[in-house]
């Protein structure tokens, strides 16, 4: 009897073994709630992206280096998504993709060297699948091959990735220049990260950082119980700014070709600073249409910038029927104006893109050197795809007085 039980015994084991083995491959296989949920996401199974492009003067514009700053897209599920905000004869034809169209409008007409996008990517609530929707919004950028560069809002992380999910994802994504967060640096958010550009080829700046471009996580929502409203720039996104801004700063005025000032700074993020209040339409070029919805505390992220002498513009999106820009202690505030027709906006006010520009000067040597200029214009997605609204933000040795550089 005992003989029997233990061949009974062997063939169970025998029968059994493959099935046991088989659920722990996939026990061990199967994601976690967060990778699920975000933590990595789609784009974490992706390959690596390519190594990123060196940014420089170059191209067709010698001297000048373009930036098309998109913010406020909304994208949600592509052509069955409609919009908001058009007239009534235009609803039944209207969708995401009349944002897709405005984007390869404007690229095709700037040709910018650069596309950054600033928040509200995608409408989370309305987007079924968060990973497809970044996917389609950054499509137009991807396909021409265009180096890009994103951050968040506080809509993006709405549907099925998580803020870090979401990050990971634009990471992965093909010719983006975005970063997850700086290395080794223990800092709030996901995106907070920095672009150089360097000068002109064969010049003696071509191994310097010129203009330097600084992206931050501005957050979603207050996580304080006692504050309510949206996020801010922490401080330990401050410490790495401040750190990355004095780093480049003293680079640039090192041998070999040493400048005797620091290189100048821009500066991305969605939600405006609280300063955005400051202005009045006595002071500023664009036009102001709703509040200033800005945290409801001050978290000193503009005396910051102060200090650090190099930043001359600060751009951001979130409030979408502003889109003014004015200075303040020096500093230009900027908003680009509310991009994605799934966003709100208001019928017969056209959907706009702010771009940037800035100059390099040419040496009594002839050849280029440092930015001479810095200017910012708007374009419509109107007939006609105007431009209004130009001028100077920064001019080397006048402070941003309104001189004109080709």
């Amino acid at each position: 009897m005992a003989r029997h039980s233990s061949i009974l015994l062997l063939l169970l084991v025998l029968i059994l073994a493959p099935a046991a083995a088989d659920a722990s491959i996939s026990l061990r296989r199967a994601p976690s709630v967060l990778q699920r949920r975000g933590g990595g996401g789609r784009g974490a199974g992706r390959a690596s992206p390519a190594p990123a492009p060196r940014l420089l003067f170059k191209g067709s514009r010698p001297g000048e280096f373009k930036i098309l700053q998109v913010a406020d897209m909304h994208y949600a599920d592509g052509r069955s998504t409609g919009c908001l905000d058009v007239f009534p004869n235009q609803t039944a034809t209207c969708s995401d993709l009349n944002t897709t169209a405005f984007i390869y409008r404007v690229i095709r007409d700037e040709t910018p060297d650069l596309v950054v996008f600033t928040g509200d990517n995608i409408f989370g609530f309305d987007a079924t699948d968060a990973a497809k929707s970044l996917d389609m919004s950054f499509e137009p950028a991807v396909s021409l091959k265009l180096p890009w560069a994103a951050v968040l809002g506080n809509h993006d992380q709405e549907s099925t990735l998580s803020r870090e999910g979401v990050m990971r994802h634009i990471v992965s994504m093909p010719y983006t220049l975005s970063k997850l967060n700086p290395n080794s640096f223990d800092i709030d958010g996901f995106g907070n990260y920095n672009l150089e550009i360097y000068g002109a080829e064969g010049s003696s700046l071509s191994n310097k950082s010129v203009l330097n471009l600084y992206f931050l996580d501005s957050g979603d929502y207050s996580t304080v119980p006692s504050v309510p409203g949206y996020g801010w720039i922490k401080a330990s996104q401050q410490v790495w700014f401040k750190q990355t801004s004095s780093r480049l700063q003293k680079e640039y005025m090192r041998k070999p070709s040493a400048q005797k000032e620091g290189a100048p700074g821009l500066v991305y993020f969605h939600i405006p600073l609280p300063e955005f209040s400051s202005f009045d339409a006595s002071n500023f070029t664009g036009v102001k249409q709703e509040g200033i919805s800005s945290a409801s505390i001050n978290s000193g992220f503009f005396s910051t910038l102060l200090e650090a002498r190099d930043v001359k513009a600060v751009f951001t999106g979130h409030d979408h029927l502003n889109d003014f820009c004015g200075k303040l202690t020096g500093i230009h505030l900027c908003y680009a104006g509310g991009f994605g027709y799934h966003a709100y906006g208001k019928a017969g006010w056209s959907r706009r893109a702010r771009v940037v520009s800035a100059y390099l000067e040419k040496t009594v040597n002839g050849e280029w050197g440092g930015v001479k200029s810095i200017k910012t214009w708007k374009r419509l997605d109107d007939k006609y795809l105007s431009t209004i609204d130009s001028q100077v933000l920064w001019s080397k040795g006048t402070n941003g007085k309104l001189l004109f550089f080709c």
